[in-house]
Order: C-alpha cells, then sequence, then structure tokens
C-alpha cells in the first residue's frame, strides 16, 4: 500500500516538475518574441534621424512631425513595458505615415537617391516589425492560455506566473477599413 501511494505522489511530482517546466518554457518564448520586436523598433530608431535629416531640407513645415519623432525616439529608450513601447510604436508608425504622405509632394526629395534607399529600408523594417508583433501576441497568447488552464494553472498560480501583455491597436482609427480608390482625379 505505501509503494502505491509513493508511486502516485511521484507521479503527481513528475507532472508539477513538467508543468513547471512548460510554464518557463513558454515564459522564454514571450521574452524571445518580444526582444524580437524590441530589435526591430531599435532598427527603425536607428533609421529615423537618417531618413529625418534626409526630409528636412524639403520640408521645412513640417518641424512639428520631426519634433514629435525625437521627443518619441527619446520616450522610447526609457521605457520598458510592453503597453508603453506598443503606444510608442504606434505613435511612431503615425508620425512617418504622415511623413511619408507629405513627401508625395516634392518631386524632388521623391528623387533623392537617400531619400529613397531609407523609405525602402523603413518599409522593410515595418514589415519585420508587423511579422514580430504577430509572433509575439501569438506566443503570448499561447503563454496566457497556459497560465488560465487546468492543470497548469494551479503551478502558475503556486509559483506567480503572470499573464503578458498583447500588442493590440491603440486607437479607433487603427481599428477603421481602410478606403482604397483607385479612381484618378482629373
Amino acid at each position: 500500500m505505501i509503494w502505491i501511494i509513493l508511486g502516485i505522489i511521484l507521479l503527481l511530482l513528475i507532472i508539477a516538475i513538467g508543468l513547471y517546466n512548460s510554464l518557463v518554457n513558454a515564459r522564454i518564448k514571450v521574452d524571445n518574441a518580444w526582444s524580437q520586436i524590441d530589435v526591430q523598433l531599435q532598427r527603425r530608431f536607428d533609421l529615423i534621424p537618417n531618413f529625418v535629416e534626409t526630409v528636412k531640407g524639403y520640408m521645412e513645415h513640417e518641424s512639428e512631425t520631426f519634433e514629435k519623432i525625437a521627443s518619441l525616439r527619446s520616450s522610447w529608450a526609457n521605457t520598458t513595458s510592453v503597453s508603453e513601447k506598443a503606444s510608442l510604436d504606434n505613435q511612431l508608425s503615425e508620425s512617418l505615415k504622415t511623413i511619408m504622405a507629405v513627401s508625395e509632394n516634392y518631386p524632388d526629395l521623391k528623387a533623392n537617391q537617400n531619400f529613397s534607399e531609407l523609405s525602402e529600408e523603413l518599409r522593410n523594417t515595418e514589415n519585420k516589425i508587423s511579422y514580430a508583433r504577430q509572433f509575439y501576441n501569438d506566443t503570448a497568447t499561447m503563454y496566457n492560455t497556459k497560465l488560465q488552464v487546468v492543470p497548469s494553472n494551479i503551478i502558475a498560480s503556486m509559483f506567480n506566473f503572470k499573464p503578458r501583455d498583447l500588442f493590440e491597436a491603440e486607437n479607433d482609427t487603427a481599428r477603421k477599413n481602410v478606403k482604397v480608390d483607385f479612381g484618378k482625379n482629373n
């Protein structure tokens, strides 16, 4: 009878260790996914000063946008949480969209080799950031699910595992459908 009890205790201990290790593994994957976003955001922030300097000469009346970008860049370096960085990232994306939209009015700027190369680098980086966000959200969702399902939720609460925030659209404007019009204005 004692062997059966010891066997059950040993089995429960093995299951608990397996669940704990599974939660640690999931948490590490979430941290890795976040670091991938961080790397791409850093890449974008490293490109921005060159991009802004290239554009400044052509768009002198956009100084408010340039100041906002510089401020966001400084704020980003001082934040650590996912939600704060997500908010700054969304604001920066909006500012960059403004510059790209305004650049359409400057044919000399669009023809500038440096502007073209930096624009392409920023576009590629934005695509990488988008993919990294999606991967992070998928990984964080799997981790958060493990924190809520039985029996891993028992181990998670015992060892104080905390859910992770997801990257989300910051405002209602980002959630609206985009109107695309290929008609020519004559």
